[in-house]
């Protein structure tokens, strides 16, 4: 007598799928939507030539707009999954940090002015390529502003210790209930729409890159989160 068959309810363990097939896959489906969305673009440029009704004009524009959007968007994406690659040069400190503050203030206009600064880095250099390090710090801040948001004020204090940049970010959050000790390890954990979990991780991979770490840890007596970037101090040339 042949033995029963293994039920069909005998629960089975995820699939688990490593992060360089998702990436690939990734970069292969969003190829193909782009390849289809410059087919739409070509296709609606040509009603637009066709188009002699001043209305309808404009609603081929708005569409053209929207389908740029999602092509830039797709492009985004696929660029945060991508390694970071940096063009590097020696920056001011103090420079930087001000162009971190205005891009805030750009950004994130309310939020981005109530954030209280403390910064002092003396007369050093760091050796960073800029426009892939501002958006990187950017995103903690952004991170911060959508979060569980406590109540008060967010604060930075910048310091040189030693040969290195220590960049701090307080946070008031209420009810933080996550684990700290993998932070920005882990993508694709918080999921929305228009947000896709690989902010956190895209920044500490930019920041990792630039020989630089970032951790982070709850202060539950003061309900606080506080991040901090560390970042190597440019070597002096003669």
């Amino acid at each position: 007598m042949s033995a029963p068959a293994e039920s069909s309810s005998t629960p089975k363990p995820d699939l688990q799928v490593s992060l360089p097939d998702v990436v690939k896959f990734v970069r292969q489906l969003a190829h193909d939507l782009r390849n289809d969305l410059n087919a739409a673009e070509l296709q609606s440029a040509y009603l637009a030539e066709l188009a002699e009704d001043p209305e309808l004009k404009e609603e081929i524009k708005r569409l053209r707009a929207m389908v740029s959007e999602v092509g830039a968007n797709l492009q985004r994406l696929t660029a945060a999954l991508g390694p970071p690659r940096l063009t590097e040069m020696q920056y001011s400190a103090a420079d930087f940090l001000e162009d971190l503050r205005q891009r805030l203030i750009a950004d994130h206009p309310d939020e981005g002015a109530r954030v209280q600064w403390d910064v002092e880095v003396q007369d050093v250099s760091l050796q960073i390529d800029p426009q892939v390090l501002l958006p990187a710090l950017t995103e903690l801040f952004a991170n911060a502003f959508r979060h569980e948001r406590g109540e008060g004020a967010i604060s930075v204090e910048a310091r040189i210790e030693g040969k290195n940049l220590l960049f701090t970010i307080r946070e008031p959050k209420q009810s933080f209930a996550r684990s700290t000790e993998d932070w920005g390890r882990e993508p694709m954990q918080s999921v929305g729409q228009g947000h896709y979990g690989l902010g956190l991780h895209r920044s500490r991979s930019i920041i990792e890159a630039h020989r630089g770490q970032i951790n982070a840890r709850y202060d539950s007596p003061t309900s606080f989160l506080i991040t901090t970037v560390v970042l190597p101090v440019a070597e002096t040339t003669a």
